[in-house]
């Protein structure tokens, strides 16, 4: 077993969970599930794989794994994060039974290559693979970023490395879930948006190169620099162009075009048309007023201290 904790975040997470479990169940020492009151088999599930499980009700990601972090009583020397609709597979399994008992001092984080799974089909094209995602990290040397949306690992200090086995996001769920779900995550990014536009509360400023993988680092400037900048009518349908032709997402086939033009094009439109609704919505409201206005027109639970 390698010195690392797992920390699953779930909600009605039955049909993926034992997956999840079962792929770290070769290296990982401690695993804890923070359940958001599930009314499924979730927690027996948990359980029955030998996970320790913490409930704890649900605002948001950001809110809820940095309760987790702050909570679970890990005593391992390092954390992973993992949804429970990821899958660990062999190969990086066993990379990180060899590697991290390895690592020097001065390394305190680790980013993985995430695949994205879709429809049954692994989205290789239009800037989909690899996404550096930073999921592991030396226990108290990471922090999760406080957004509605878009939320990563921050380290404190210290320097990354990239581990090259598979890491997958395959969600088993059919379309209708996945509309739904990011009809609801276009709401929460909304949120961010405004917020960046009007200084409605608190925002976590401290992604960089230096905390988290560059790739994400860049991306995130460009959207907040630039493309939220731009009109969404032609922000969205560029965006997708960009992912579809120049990134080579045609390449993908039918389950591809599927893909890029939901979440590179739907989801994105969604967002721009999301954030001028609220706009509108608030006019020339500011403060307090407009905070609780906004979780009047979303159902967020949105704090001046966010």
């Amino acid at each position: 077993m390698a010195d690392i904790a797992v920390v699953i975040l779930t909600y009605n997470e039955a049909r993926h969970l034992p997956r999840a479990l079962e792929c770290i169940s070769s290296f990982v020492n401690e695993v804890y599930v923070v359940d958001s009151y599930s009314t499924d088999d979730t927690v027996e599930i948990a359980r029955a794989h030998g996970a320790i499980v913490l409930q704890n009700a649900f605002v948001n990601y950001a809110k809820q794994f940095q309760w987790a972090l702050d909570n679970a009583p890990i005593t391992s020397t390092w954390v992973m994060r993992l949804d429970a609709d990821e899958v660990i597979e062999p190969d990086l399994a066993a990379e990180i039974q060899s590697k991290l008992p390895g690592l020097p001092m001065d390394v305190t984080g680790i980013a993985l290559k995430r695949k994205h799974v879709f429809l049954g089909r692994w989205v290789r094209h239009g800037g989909r693979y690899p996404l550096l995602l930073l999921r592991i990290w030396r226990r108290g040397k990471g922090r999760i970023e406080d957004r509605w949306m878009d939320e990563h690992i921050l380290l404190s200090e210290g320097r990354q490395v990239t581990f090259e086995g598979g890491f997958s996001d395959c969600n088993l769920n059919d379309l209708t879930f996945f509309i739904e779900k990011h009809n609801k995550y276009a709401t929460r990014e909304a949120v961010d948006v405004l917020n960046q536009r009007r200084n409605l509360f608190l925002r976590d400023v401290g992604i960089g190169a230096a905390s988290t993988p560059r790739q994400a680092a860049i991306k995130r400037w460009v959207k907040e620099s630039f493309y939220n900048k731009i009109p969404f009518e032609i922000a969205s349908l560029g965006y997708f162009l960009y992912r579809y032709f120049f990134q080579l997402g045609f390449l993908d086939g039918r389950e591809g075009f599927a893909y890029h033009f939901l979440q590179g094009y739907w989801y994105r439109y969604l967002v721009g048309a999301k954030v001028r609704e609220l706009e509108a919505a608030l006019g020339s409201v500011d403060g307090v007023m407009a905070i609780e206005r906004l979780r009047k027109l979303t159902g967020l639970d949105i704090a001046a201290d966010n």
